[in-house]
């Protein structure tokens, strides 16, 4: 089978969902990284990857794909993964697409902002935004919280059962946007906690840490204060919108 090439920022949260996928299961993949900062991902090159100019995307000979999630599924039923991953238990499977399905507006929407209007709202402007504006954003994160450890976790060890799926990368990946921009969401829920160590555990702490470390890290470089700046700015309006 000829090698399949991924197209990924580690800034992006569905970017290391799929690289922690490719990696775990030792998919042979060529990984392609594309700096968003510096507008990579804007070129008429990438285009022809993936019009829609977003990361991550995947390339396998002449077939080009993009959204996390499709790109997630394609891997696992391409490649023969182990079946916890995406399960062959139809109702097991369905949960993982249920959980996928929902995350676009919960997860994914919730976590990002908070990333936005805690983490780089400090970082550009130089202080938190108001509490008036922030304490929504904080609220919308933990009711999702809430729904994923009482709907989706309830007193499983992972979101869908006893072993790791597709659904806890995406979801890991979400969160941890949060705690990048400043927000220890797992701090007063113990039940989330051990859940994300669980995860950790499975994916393996140095991998976690490899996917992880460019996000945590943000914040503390410089090379966000320049040549996109309004477009953070813009970001964080929207955030708070």
């Amino acid at each position: 089978m000829a090698e399949v090439s991924i197209y990924l920022d580690l800034l992006s949260q569905p970017s290391r969902s799929v690289y922690m996928f490719a990696k775990v299961t030792k998919i042979p993949v060529k990984y392609e990284m594309v700096q968003v900062f510096r507008g990579e991902h804007l070129t008429e090159e990438f285009g022809k990857i993936n019009p829609f100019h977003k990361v991550p995307a995947l390339k396998h000979e002449d077939f080009c794909l993009s959204e996390s999630t499709a790109i997630l599924l394609y891997l696992a039923r391409n490649f023969n993964t182990p079946d916890h991953w995406y399960p062959s238990d139809l109702e097991k499977r369905a949960r993982v697409d249920e959980y996928l399905a929902w995350q676009h507006t919960n997860t994914r929407l919730h976590a990002g902002k908070v990333f936005w209007a805690k983490g780089m709202a400090k970082a550009v402007y130089g202080e938190e935004i108001c509490s008036e504006k922030l304490d929504p954003v904080l609220l919308q994160l933990n009711i999702t919280l809430t729904n994923i450890e009482e709907s989706f976790l309830q007193e499983k060890r992972f979101l869908v059962g006893d072993e790791i799926s597709i659904a806890d990368l995406m979801a890991i990946a979400e969160l941890m946007q949060a705690v990048a921009g400043g927000l220890d969401l797992f701090k007063d829920r113990p039940k989330l906690a051990a859940w994300k160590q669980r995860v950790v555990a499975a994916v393996g702490e140095e991998l976690f840490i490899e996917a992880h470390e460019k996000i945590l890290t943000v914040l503390e470089k410089s090379c966000f204060k320049h040549n996109y700046i309004e477009g953070f700015k813009a970001k964080i309006a929207m955030a708070i919108k």
